[in-house]
């Protein structure tokens, strides 16, 4: 699986009883999004994206929200001052789902898109 391929993707509804990823289907799927982090139970996924201020941070946080809606699928957020963490997992389920890869390729695009969105791994290195 590719960024792209999955970018190309919609959401769909998962219900309860949908069994979730299993680690090793979570870890392909990572595979496309190298700067994601899998939870060590390959149940959730995270990135903390840093910005250049508090102004950039929030106004990643809103094309985040179009992104959720648009897909029907909602990260847990955390906003500090110039970060914001992302954490995907599909609640019905208790754990990951191809819906959080797809809204975490989509999140990508859109640091990308209002500029610097760098992660905590990337964030001392030089810009």
């Amino acid at each position: 699986m590719r960024a792209p391929d999955l970018i190309a993707k919609r959401c769909v509804p998962c219900r309860g009883g949908t069994p979730p990823l299993t680690p090793e289907q979570a870890r392909e799927y990572l595979a496309a999004l190298p700067q994601w982090t899998l939870a060590p139970d390959a149940k959730r996924l995270s990135r903390t994206f840093t910005f250049k201020d508090f102004k950039q941070a929030m106004a990643f946080v809103n094309r985040v929200a179009d992104v959720a809606e648009a897909e029907g699928h909602h990260p847990d957020l955390a906003i500090h001052w110039n970060r914001v963490g992302v954490e995907l997992w599909t609640h019905a389920i208790g754990g990951l789902h191809e819906n959080d890869f797809i809204v975490a390729a989509k999140i990508d695009g859109k640091a990308e898109e209002g500029g610097r969105g760098r992660s905590r791994a990337d964030r001392d290195s030089p810009a």
